[in-house]
């Protein structure tokens, strides 16, 4: 059996998911270790997300380490992995995917129609403060960022009257008792990749590769490869208003995808299916395009200090 090493960022949901990958390669029979790497995104906590413009602002460092050999494999959430992977690495697995919608907490008010009027919401995401805005103008969206734990104590403490946070990583942590209301996809459309873990290693590593291969999810593969797709045609990433929801029956995927503007003055939905993950994306991208997906996002990158690429 193998001895590999596993690059992962220092929060408490990132190590949970080391450690969930850990264990399911124990369990055949490998020995592993964890190796903690601060990543940009870690360093830089005082800005919103759509701010920054760093890409790989949460892979960078993890990468060098893998460049260097010091880590065999990285795990990400797989939302904080650019589209197009740097030369050198491959994505080797994508696990079974947790529910990837986004959810609402609050301490007092069950859903987002329940808020009062001018209601603080906290959230670091330009796409949920586009899809929020737009169900509710009103809304005071506030930047939230921080670990799971944080956040939710700024909740807690009366900073915020609710906030957005994903439902996978509530449930990763064992904190869905928290969740007031689970957004359904067509109120608020996931980010590509949500909920899904990606196993990132050297590229050309085999025999990696080969060990790590039971990891790999076949619907999860082919809704996010779908999602992917579509955001790599639109030239975004998470900081970006896009969202991509792509579900599986059978051979056929539908993939459903958002762009809209930060305000929420203007949200464009297409959704279109088919059998070819990579196409169906491309062309869903094309129709958001033909109808202007591609103003709402320049405006974005310009109303920006750094233009916000792929994260």
């Amino acid at each position: 059996m193998a001895r590999l090493r596993i690059g992962s960022r220092g929060s408490q949901l990132a190590l949970w998911q080391a450690n969930h990958i850990s264990s399911l390669l124990r369990e055949h029979g490998h020995t592993v270790e964890i190796e903690i790497i601060k990543t940009t995104g870690d360093k830089i906590q005082d800005v919103a997300l759509s701010r920054v413009g760093t890409k790989g602002m949460f892979t960078k460092e993890i990468e060098e380490a893998l460049a260097a050999n010091r880590v065999d494999l990285a795990v990400h959430s797989l939302k904080d992995l650019p589209t197009e992977l740097p030369a050198g690495f491959e994505l080797a697995a994508i696990t079974k995917r947790e529910d990837p919608r986004d959810v609402f907490l609050s301490q007092r008010f069950p859903q987002p129609d329940d808020l009062p009027q001018y209601a603080r919401v906290g959230t670091s995401s330009l796409r949920r403060q586009a899809q929020l805005k737009a169900l509710r103008p009103d809304l005071q969206i506030v930047s939230l960022r921080g670990n799971v734990d944080t956040r939710l104590r700024k909740l807690m403490s009366g900073e915020f009257d609710a906030i957005i946070l994903a439902a996978a990583g509530l449930k990763r942590l064992g904190l869905e008792g928290g969740m007031r209301y689970e957004i359904p996809p067509d109120q608020m459309c996931p980010a590509a990749g949500q909920g899904a873990l990606g196993i990132e290693i050297r590229a050309g590593d085999g025999v990696t590769r080969g060990l790590i291969a039971f990891l790999n999810d076949a619907d999860a593969r082919t809704a996010t490869t779908c999602e992917r797709a579509l955001l790599e045609k639109l030239g975004g990433g998470c900081q970006v208003p896009i969202g991509a929801h792509a579900q599986c029956s059978g051979g056929d995927i539908t993939l459903t995808a958002v762009v809209a503007r930060p305000d929420g003055t203007l949200v464009l939905r297409e959704q279109q299916s088919g059998t070819d993950a990579l196409a169906l994306g491309s062309a869903v991208g094309d129709a958001l395009l033909a109808r202007g997906a591609r103003k709402i996002l320049e405006e974005v990158y310009g109303s920006n200090a750094a233009v916000p690429q792929q994260p």
